[in-house]
């Protein structure tokens, strides 16, 4: 099943957005690659653009006020982190998945990610320790707070931490390419205090056992996390669509 009409629903909970990124006082200067690219990315976010649907250059041109390269450039980022396909011929259009297909990567993810964990339990520098655990209190900072954006940003921060702190080059570029940011940004979307408090709770446990040295314990939290993830995707899934 496509996730198309959980994806256009968040049009319902968008303000209305300007058409440009750029400062009211400085509206004569042509935007960057990276401003068109978080003009396109909020508007998928807000579900103005949905899965499938075609990112016609003109279109971006006329909103933004950037040049045709420029927005190349930035649908070129977007297709990096996954978010937007390019293909020849076609044109740029919203990434789209399948359930099933998040599922499988979800499952990969809790494998690889669950390894990370063990192996940062083992070799991480006291510095990288230290940041996990500052980043952790931002993320409670962010249920208290009621910001859910920002709670994407510092979980996307304090993951990556723990792969690169690991060592592992080679399950940080998979993990790259496994990326599911649509579903990251509904997650964002669907904004519930609940669902942030397990996943900091999940967090904490990680901590523990990354502290106390157990690799072992590392893991199984790690994987019991990311299979956490998948099931309130799912959830969300099911909320909107039945």
């Amino acid at each position: 099943m496509m996730l198309t009409k959980l994806l256009t629903i968040l049009c319902g909970f968008g303000q209305k957005l300007v058409m440009s990124t750029q400062p009211a006082d400085d509206r004569s200067r042509a935007p960057t690659a990276a401003e068109i690219a978080d003009w396109i990315r909020e508007r998928i976010r807000r579900g103005r653009f949905v899965p499938g649907q075609r990112l016609v250059e003109i279109d971006i041109i006329r909103g933004t006020g950037g040049s045709r390269s420029k927005v190349r450039d930035a649908l070129q980022r977007l297709e990096g982190e996954g978010l937007v396909t390019i293909e020849e011929f076609c044109g740029a259009s919203v990434r789209t998945a399948s359930l099933e297909e998040v599922r499988q990567i979800y499952r990969a993810r809790a494998a690889l990610e669950g390894i990370s964990a063990a192996d940062f339990a083992r070799h991480a520098s006291a510095g990288d320790r230290l940041r996990l655990r500052e980043l952790h209190g931002g993320l409670e900072s962010c249920v208290s707070g009621n910001a859910p954006e920002r709670f994407g940003r510092l979980n996307g921060e304090w993951h990556g931490l723990i792969v690169s702190g690991s060592g592992n080059v080679v399950i940080g570029d998979v993990l790259q390419r496994l990326n599911v940011p649509i579903h990251r940004l509904l997650f964002e979307s669907f904004y519930s205090a609940e669902r942030l408090r397990t996943a900091i709770d999940d967090h904490r446990a990680i901590i523990e056992a990354i502290e106390a040295g157990d690799a072992t314990l590392a893991e199984a939290a790690m994987r019991r996390h990311i299979e956490d993830g998948f099931e309130t995707l799912s959830s969300i899934d099911h909320e909107v669509n039945g």
